[in-house]
């Protein structure tokens, strides 16, 4: 870095006299540090741990609507929609028991969703 050195008249109109004044002939800020670069590690931002995939409460969701006897609407994903209350469900499947027509078992991939029914079976 050069600095080159001149004589520059301050308040001349007054009579004061002149001050040696240092310009510099590069850029001014390449010593400042940028936020992106030398940032301290308070300022950066913190990465949160993404959420989890399956919260596990699947099972217990099921387990409260078989006991229960709650009547449920299964969409599956053809789009047909069937009614009845979970009697029985594992890993892979689910078994719908109801009063129109025969006990349906169905695969949990091809279920769209389950929603609760009003009211309670008895």
């Amino acid at each position: 870095m050069r600095f080159e050195t001149r004589r520059q008249p301050v308040g001349s109109e007054c009579g004061w006299p002149t001050v040696p004044v240092q310009h510099a002939t590069c850029m001014y800020n390449v010593g400042m540090p940028f936020r992106g670069s030398d940032a301290p590690n308070q300022m950066r931002k913190v990465k949160r741990a993404p959420p989890p995939d399956d919260t596990f409460e699947e099972a217990a969701y099921l387990k409260s609507l078989g006991e229960q006897q709650k009547p449920v609407r299964v969409k599956l994903v053809d789009g047909e929609i069937v009614e009845g209350w979970i009697e029985y469900y594992d890993r892979n499947m689910i078994r719908l028991t109801r009063e129109s027509g025969p006990n349906l078992f169905t695969f949990k991939h091809e279920i769209v969703y389950i929603e609760e029914g009003a009211g309670r079976r008895k």
